[in-house]
């Protein structure tokens, strides 16, 4: 262990976090995060950037009733923190002859689980152990592979991302946790045109995993799928327009469940009624069919993590069962608000973020129908392979989300790729009205954001299908 990773064993925890609670906290805590990063892009067939970081810094935050004081630093010494844990004091002092703050009536609970096992979030070939040479080669060989795939290719964006966090937690509870995190996302855009029609291609993989990630997605694989995306909605004809019938493809990437469904059971959100599951707990809000969790002991998958940025143990939560609503995803202060146990979902960006409550792997559990079987039984629908982004409003559910790629179901056969397709509806009303779920179950990852922070996450499904949905067409370029 290095100097920067000893901190919170060198300098006296127990004072700084008494300091910070000396003005009447109810709950005070330290986080130290020392994150070593590697950026590397490929854009017009060049090495575009380079950038290797090391970013480090301690965060300290006190809870008085209901309010977080929060303040960080990157100068490491004791007396500087000390100094920190004053600012907050004077902070709190100042709030409390301000104004009124909320009481609350309950105290949170906090449950820590058995541990984890380390094998679950253990790596294989450690990033920091590969050279930058090496790194640059799978960008290259990605970058080189697409160009000479189809004359019709014009653009090609290569991203490689890496990360290794070392995290130290240390509360006024008595909770003392640390541990180290990694992370690997690798992505190829392609941009390909034909007698004025221009269609983008994207495909992305990663997870909390080292460099063997190209051992399973070799450069080149990720390369084509994008490829072969953008090339196929080239022919791809215009999406119909109206109500039909749509079957979500387990390859789909989860966005649907994330954005529809996702933020609003997390806990502040649910609290402050801009969600549109406030005060739903126990009541139906989706198909008897769907059941939704949120899991961050799943191995390798980008949302994973062994214990959360609060420092209590990760633990698959059940939201949704069999349409019954269950809970919310909870960090400590939702929870102290709620009187209820953390669910281990207090996340942040860094140190310089304070923590709130967000997804970690998010997914609809598989049900037992045949994803073949879902496909025959439509007449004339829509089977969408690869979500897009898109919006949502958390308060009433209502969404629209982009189809990078689709195709025309006809008499239960999957036919003719479509372009420009848009999926217009309701969160909780299309939760209530899937009708089949099938037994595959595919994951797509991302970056969420949320309050200008961004955290790693994944999204799973099976194959869905909804009776019902709007399909939107919209202009692209031709």
């Amino acid at each position: 262990m290095n100097k920067i990773e000893n901190v919170l064993k060198k300098i006296s925890v127990e004072k700084i976090l008494k300091e910070a609670l000396s003005e009447g906290g109810d709950f005070s805590d330290l986080f130290f995060e020392r994150n070593y990063s590697v950026s590397i892009v490929c854009e017009e067939d060049r090495i575009e950037k380079v950038i290797s970081n090391l970013d480090f810094g301690i965060g300290l935050r006190t809870i008085f009733e209901g309010r977080t004081f929060y303040s960080f630093t990157n100068r490491m010494d004791e007396k500087n923190l000390i100094n920190l844990a004053q600012i907050i004091k004077s902070s709190l002092r100042k709030e409390k002859e301000g104004s009124k703050l909320s009481i609350l009536s309950k105290k949170e609970q906090i449950q820590q689980s058995q541990g984890i096992s380390p094998s679950l979030f253990s790596i294989e070939k450690d990033p920091k152990g590969i050279s930058l040479q090496e790194k640059i080669l799978m960008v290259k060989r990605a970058n080189d592979f697409v160009r000479k795939m189809d004359p019709r290719i014009k653009q090609v964006k290569v991203i490689y991302r890496d990360s290794t966090q070392f995290i130290s937690i240390a509360n006024s509870d008595g909770i003392f946790i640390e541990g180290d995190r990694s992370g690997i996302v690798f992505s190829v855009q392609v941009v390909a045109s034909e007698d004025e029609i221009i269609q983008t291609g994207y495909e992305v993989v990663g997870g909390t995993m080292g460099f063997e990630l190209f051992d399973n997605y070799p450069p080149e694989e990720v390369a084509k799928i994008a490829a072969h995306r953008a090339l196929l909605m080239l022919r791809a004809k215009r999406a119909p327009m109206g109500r039909m019938t749509v079957v979500l493809s387990s390859e789909a990437g989860g966005t649907m469940i994330h954005e529809a469904i996702g933020h609003g059971l997390e806990a502040d959100l649910a609290q402050q009624g801009l969600s549109v599951y406030s005060n739903k707990i126990g009541q139906k809000v989706a198909s008897s069919l769907i059941t939704v969790v949120d899991d961050p002991t799943i191995p390798k998958k980008r949302g994973s993590y062994a214990f959360d940025d609060e420092g209590v143990t990760s633990r698959r939560t059940i939201l949704v069962e069999e349409g019954i609503l269950k809970g919310y995803l909870y960090d400590r202060l939702t929870a102290m608000k709620d009187g209820v146990f953390s669910t281990g979902n207090g996340r942040r960006e860094s140190y310089q973020h304070r923590p709130i409550p967000r997804m970690s792997n998010t997914l609809i559990l598989p049900g037992k129908m045949k994803p073949e079987e879902i496909i025959h039984s439509v007449e004339k629908g829509l089977y969408v392979k690869k979500m897009g982004g898109g919006q949502v409003n958390t308060v009433n559910g209502d969404f629209v989300f982009e189809v990078n790629e689709g195709y025309l179901i006809e008499k239960g056969m999957i036919g003719e790729p479509v372009r420009g397709a848009t999926l217009v509806g309701n969160g909780p009303r299309i939760l209530q009205e899937i009708d089949m779920v099938g037994d595959d179950l595919g994951f797509g990852i991302g970056t969420c954001g949320k309050d200008g922070q961004g955290v790693p996450v994944s999204d799973g499904q099976p194959t869905l299908r909804i009776p019902e949905i709007i399909i939107g067409g919209r202009e692209q370029s031709n």
